[in-house]
């Protein structure tokens, strides 16, 4: 068992990022039992859920004339578009029904304010809004923090990056994620972990 300052931070397995949904990372559902297995290691263990409203400026099908993985400003700055995916009380939206969701501590869900999406399990994409997790993880005197889940270059990127900004230290399973590898950008992400001092692992 690892020590009470560790905690295991499972991001976004859930049925619209696996095979069949309608935003599946290749190969998403192989990581459910490797952290199934990894949950027997820790004393904490988090769940983060994408949890959209039908209206989310993140949907291409919310702005006319918008195709998928187009790209458009926010006022936070770019915007990847997104097919329709993890709406709230959706099946797709559920977590994986092979995932171990009763040994969770606490779940986030991000994503759900209309105007903002949220990638990172700390921080909506304006980097500022709070989704309470750095609240939650504090007074327990966690500072360090293993990330697995989906997707390797987009949610758990971002959540390890603004884990480290705030002063913990990160391990990134890598046999425990999958990428879904947008131009180049699984390669892309692994570079920005390591310039960032995140620790990779296979």
């Amino acid at each position: 068992m690892r020590p009470a300052n560790e905690a295991l931070i499972v991001i976004d397995v859930q049925n619209d990022f696996c095979p069949g949904g309608a935003l599946a990372v290749p190969d998403g559902d192989a990581v459910v039992p490797r952290i199934n297995a990894l949950m027997d290691e820790f004393q904490t263990r988090i769940l983060t859920q994408d949890w959209h409203p039908a209206d989310h400026g993140s949907f291409a099908a919310n702005h006319a004339g918008r195709q998928p993985l187009e790209v458009i400003e926010m006022p936070y700055g770019p915007q990847i578009l997104w097919p329709v995916h993890c709406v709230q009380d959706s099946r797709g939206a559920a977590f994986h029904p092979d995932l171990d969701v009763s040994r969770a501590d606490h779940v986030v869900r991000k994503g759900c304010r209309p105007e903002i999406d949220s990638y990172s399990a700390f921080f909506e994409n304006d980097h500022e809004t709070s989704t309470g997790l750095d609240d939650y993880l504090s007074p327990k005197g966690i500072d360090k923090l293993t990330l697995v889940g989906l997707a390797t270059d987009f949610c758990v990127l971002y959540s390890a990056l603004d884990a480290v900004r705030l002063g913990y230290a990160v391990t990134i399973v890598e046999g425990a994620c999958r990428g879904i590898d947008l131009n180049g950008s699984l390669e892309d992400a692994r570079t920005t972990m390591l310039d960032a001092n995140i620790v990779l692992e296979p």
